[in-house]
């Protein structure tokens, strides 16, 4: 097996995404199960012989392989194979025997993830939820738009993976497999030396007789093949060993791990490409349609040729126009038309309806008006090509953005796989636990039971219990404990975490998907997938505005042309060259154009845009308008500890000396004895040291000479520094030296105790000289912070992997009376729901991994900028300067951010409200003043423009609360020296 140590088996353990079914694949006959199981509630049995009864004719049923009654339990228990019957047949057969038998209770609820192509919105996401829905069996389906998934879960005794995705397509999109049920351990191997049909159907056979394997997928073009596989039974390096067994001389098998392909960051950047190409396109065409339609026309005589008139009064500037929108509004637009298609199939409109139906009524009045022109020589209208095309050309650009930004949310679960190392090594060990070989393997052919040797400095690669050596583990990632822990025999190790400074040897527990990374993994894909979609406002208006429209569009056309034809008014009141049909018609355009919301388009994402930009200048990047419309309803914020609250990084606070000895020569000797040392602890005081050597004007780098360093396992450290013994560590490592307690000394160690801090003592020669105060300092600001969120009306608190003394003392300092300590990063997610649960909104602020599945969880995620890239790429808000005081500045800002909405939308409608009884005509017959398609247009532009100016003036925003940091002097005292 040294071959598995080869580079081109060195990929990550997890791939977000993967799943692609292959072009040409081939599915094992072992894809799906070929019996199943179901149970039933009967009621009416009174007696043994009623259990018989049942028992006879359930028996007597095609396909029923065997059936267990209990009269007591009043149940029944039926194994079937689901391709000659089902349990409604079942059900049915017991039913005609005159037994009640309720809903049945499946005994599995089978869950699958999909890929969904073509989502635009989150009205799309909802229409497939609700598709999904009314498949039967189908008990829960979540869709998340920025993921582009969907996961099921469905009773696989009424429905299918075929129909789910049948139903999908339905609706209008796309749908691919990425896994079903336990398909989670897939691992993907490019085989060599495979020639035949024959050697195909070979290995098959070979891999299909493992014990634990579950399915097998070919893909004969690319001589790949893909495993499921149980981690329980089976894994990857028998796998590959039963590969290469296959093989008859003189033909000879290969297998090697082999990482396919991501589909989504295909399909994502085909579709980023798609838009931006047709924006640019777009611009090719409009951009002279403008200048034709705008400036030109206002430059003599520069633009005079335009008005040249071809024949009547068709001038050369409407030809050119007419060509030129053609393309951006039939080939360039064509998905807006078939985007709503698809949602008046679905019974609702969209955005897709509105940008369709106002630049077809746009563009064809114009094709009127040049059909006009063409006709008669008096005629004079203006056409609005100009609309459509830049209409057109403008969403292509919003879509294009969005499609960029929407990219950017899924990385948090790449980020999360790439916190296992590559490659990890592998022990073969004999009975009594010695060595016989050691080989570098990747972390993906890692099997359960398998014996990893780890150096300092290395990450763990899977989960697993330690059975030989000590170390401390740098477990931050996944618990929040700020220090590293300390790890012997029998103690547990998180795969992704860090080696510090000892060697150990770990016996792999967990591998695959069960490890707490992949699980970690599962959970922020999960809070990402059951968030509850954003209905938009402009899509709810849009559902009953657009059908009121059309319908008052229609209508002011009847009401002027039947009047018109029953000579009902003068006759004067009908323009040149007109008739009642055309100036009824001109009437009913201008409604609709007039109408249209264009403007409920700009309302929100300018908003959003400013605020952004704002942000992002203040410190503050949010992650698009979601994040803004969430903060703004946050009545509960719960802050992690360890990086978020504190500083993370633990640091000499306080010193005190208990005999004459200078300060600066405790710490010296100190600090000597320590340098050998790579504990946390250690370095700590070593840093504290150099910072008080540079105050006292001494070189920083300066160590004394040590000899006889000794690391005493959770005690601390002895040294011969200079020639006198230097002890340093806690009470055990005193008593073990027999070094004397003074009353002084443990008053020293239970205040500090008290104040959650560690105490770490200093013996000179068996005396006890001094002691020093080690924590993890709070964030200057964070008191402050708590408080204003107080007098916003929201409630802090604060939720820790930490232990509860700690905890306590953190939060009695900052005032935060909610505290929830030692929990595991799947109860942090746990306790958001649970208030989520309560009604309230809840905003989450950390900075480690192992806040991730709840930054995922919560309504809004801030990350502490200065954090793992997984927070960051899990949070909705990214407080850049890692200072609390932004948290302050992201709640306001959306709350001034959403009020500002609100008034846009005000003025995107309040044109249109006002526009639409006088595009109707009802001042014509008073004042002859009438509002012509083309000034309608303008109406409507003007909305946008106040839309966009509106949005502008939060350029204007300050935040609500300042906080100079000014660093405290951290200067030696003579009992004492606070450094916070």
């Amino acid at each position: 097996m040294e071959r598995n140590g080869q580079s081109h088996l060195k990929e990550p353990l997890l791939h977000a995404g993967d799943g692609a079914s292959p072009a040409a694949a081939r599915v094992s006959p072992r894809k799906e199960r070929t019996t199943r199981k179901v149970m039933f509630n009967v009621r009416g049995m009174s007696c043994g012989s009623c259990a018989v009864s049942i028992e006879t004719v359930v028996a007597g049923l095609k396909g029923v392989e065997s059936i267990q009654v209990s009269t007591l339990q009043g149940q029944a228990v039926v194994q079937y194979s689901p391709e000659e019957t089902d349990a409604r047949t079942i059900k049915e057969a017991i039913e005609d025997i005159n037994f009640e038998v309720d809903e049945l209770q499946e005994q599995e609820i089978a869950v699958c993830r999909l890929r969904i192509k073509g989502m635009a919105c989150t009205s799309c996401s909802e229409s497939i939820e609700r598709a999904l829905l009314m498949v039967p069996g189908v008990k829960k389906a979540a869709v998340g738009l920025a993921l582009e998934e969907a996961k099921v879960h469905f009773d696989p005794n009424i429905t299918s993976r075929d129909l789910l995705i049948e139903a999908i397509e339905d609706a209008g999109f796309g749908a691919d497999l990425i896994s079903y049920g336990d398909d989670v351990n897939k691992m993907h191997l490019k085989l060599e030396g495979v020639s035949s049909p024959e050697d195909t159907k070979l290995i098959q056979s070979a891999l299909e007789t493992v014990e634990g394997v579950n399915n097998v997928e070919w893909d004969t073009l690319g001589q790949t093949v893909t495993v499921a596989y149980d981690p329980d039974v089976t894994g990857p390096r028998l796998l590959i060993q039963r590969i290469q067994d296959a093989a008859q001389p003189p033909k000879c098998f290969n297998a090697s791990l082999y990482s396919p392909p991501k589909q989504r960051e295909v399909e994502r950047h085909h579709e980023i490409m798609s838009y931006r190409n047709q924006f640019l396109w777009s611009c090719l065409f409009s951009v002279p349609v403008f200048l034709f339609a705008m400036v030109l026309p206002m430059l003599p005589p520069s633009g005079d040729w335009l008005f040249y008139k071809i024949y009547n009064n068709m001038t050369v500037g409407m030809l050119l126009r007419w060509l030129l929108c053609s393309p951006v509004q039939f080939i360039i637009g064509w998905r807006f038309y078939v985007g709503a298609y698809h949602a008046l199939k679905r019974g609702y409109s969209n955005m897709d309806v509105l940008v369709a139906l106002g630049t077809n009524a746009a563009y064809f009045y114009s094709v009127y008006i040049i059909v006009k022109a063409l006709t008669s020589d008096s005629f004079e209208g203006q056409d609005l090509f100009e609309t459509s095309s830049m209409l057109v050309s403008f969403i292509l650009l919003g879509k294009y953005l969005e499609v960029v930004a929407k990219g950017k949310t899924s990385d948090a679960l790449s980020k999360l796989t790439e916190l296992a190392p590559e490659t990890a090594v592998l022990l073969t060990m004999d009975k009594d636990g010695g060595v016989i070989s050691e080989v570098e393997i990747s972390t993906q052919l890692l099997q359960r039971n398998d014996f990893i040797k780890i150096v300092p400095g290395e990450k763990v690669p899977v989960d697993g219990v330690v059975i030989k050596g000590q170390s401390h583990v740098n477990e931050s990632m996944i618990t929040g404990e700020a220090r590293p822990i300390a790890k012997k025999p029998g103690d547990k190790v998180i795969g992704g975490t860090v080696n510090d400074n000892g060697f150990i040897i770990v016996k792999a527990t967990h591998v695959g998907s069960e490890t707490a990374l992949s699980q970690i993994v599962q959970l922020v894909e999960a809070a990402q997938l059951a968030r509850a979609p954003v209905q938009r406002l402009a899509d709810k208006i849009s559902r009953f505005f657009v059908p009121t429209v059309v319908v008052a569009a229609f209508l002011t056309w009847l009401g002027w042309f039947i009047p018109g034809q029953l000579h009902l008014y003068p006759q004067r009141w009908i323009p040149k060259a007109m008739d009642s049909f055309e100036l009824a018609l001109q009437f009913g355009i201008s409604v609709l154009v007039v109408a249209c919301p264009c403007a409920l388009g700009l309302a929100t994402p300018t908003a959003v845009m400013v605020a952004t930009g704002k942000g992002a200048s203040l410190g503050v990047l949010i992650k698009g308008g979601n994040a803004l419309e969430k903060a703004h309803k946050i009545k509960t914020i719960i802050f992690d500890k360890t990086g978020t609250l504190t500083k993370g990084k633990p640091s000499v606070v306080q010193t005190k000396t208990f005999s004459k000895i200078p300060l600066l020569e405790l710490c010296d000797l100190t600090a000597s004895a320590e340098a050998n040392s790579e504990h946390p602890l250690s370095k700590a005081i070593v840093e504290y040291t150099k910072k008080l050597r540079e105050q006292y004007g001494s070189p920083s780098d300066h160590m004394m000479d040590s000899k006889d360093f000794e690391v005493h396992p959770g005690a601390g450290v002895s040294a011969n520094v200079e020639g006198k013994l230097v002890l340093v560590g806690n009470k055990r490592l005193m008593q073990e030296f027999e070094a004397p307690m003074s009353s002084e000394v443990e008053e020293y160690m239970s205040e500090m105790e008290d104040l959650a801090r560690t105490c770490v003592l200093v013996a000179i020669d068996r005396v006890i000289c001094g002691a020093l105060a080690v924590s993890d300092p709070l964030k200057p600001e964070a008191g402050r912070v708590i408080s204003h969120l107080s007098s916003m009306g929201i409630t802090s608190i604060m939720v820790t992997g930490d232990n509860w003394a700690t905890a306590k003392s953190i939060a009695k300092q900052v005032g935060i009376s909610t505290v929830f300590a030692e929990i595991d990063p799947v109860g942090k997610a746990e306790k958001i729901k649970d208030l989520q649960t309560q009604g309230l909104a809840v905003a989450m602020v950390g900075d480690g991994v192992n806040d991730s599945p709840a930054l995922a969880a919560a309504d809004v995620g801030m990350a502490i900028g200065a954090g793992t890239d997984v927070a960051i790429e899990a949070a909705d808000i990214v407080l850049m300067k890692s200072s609390l005081v932004d948290v302050i500045t992201a709640i306001d800002l959306s709350r001034k951010t959403l009020a500002k909405i609100r008034l846009n939308y005000v003025w995107a409608l309040g044109y249109n409200v006002l526009g639409m009884p006088i595009a109707a005509g009802v001042l014509f017959p008073f004042t002859g003043i009438r509002l012509p398609p083309w000034l309608a247009g303008a109406c409507m532009a003007a909305s946008s423009v106040s839309v966009v100016c509106s949005s502008l003036l939060l350029q204007l925003y300050k935040k609500p609360l300042h906080v100079e940091e000014a660093p405290v002097p951290a200067g030696p005292g003579d009992g004492g020296s606070n450094l916070v």
